[in-house]
């Protein structure tokens, strides 16, 4: 199986819009030969991160959560903060909860390059 790269550009992109084109390609969706449980998606490489549009009031409202297992652990960072230190890892979780829930998600988040 040959898997091609596919370059993206981000400039001007709506977040979720984007995420779906990406989770596409990861999965391989668009090739003829597409079965749900074999991984045969593409590479994607995404540039200009930092110029991804994000409507509504998602910048301000957005909230982001971790939970270290520990009572008193949970943790929260909103959208505007991560976005202006890392706005790949905004998009890398847009793209991972688009991806189904099995033991293929990891694999296929590997083939994302974010630039």
């Amino acid at each position: 199986m040959q898997r091609k790269t596919n370059t993206i550009d981000a400039n001007g992109k709506v977040l979720g819009r984007l995420a779906v084109e990406i989770a596409r390609l990861l999965r391989g969706k668009d090739k003829p030969d597409f079965m749900p449980h074999k991984d045969e998606g593409d590479f994607v490489v995404v540039k200009n991160v930092k110029k991804i549009k994000v409507t509504g009031k998602k910048m301000k409202q957005k909230v982001y959560y971790r939970y270290s297992g520990y009572p008193g652990g949970l943790k929260e960072i909103p959208m505007e903060k991560l976005f202006k230190e890392r706005p790949q890892e905004v998009l890398k979780r847009a793209v991972w909860g688009m991806l189904p829930k099995n033991k293929l998600r990891a694999k296929m988040m590997k083939r994302l390059k974010i630039t």
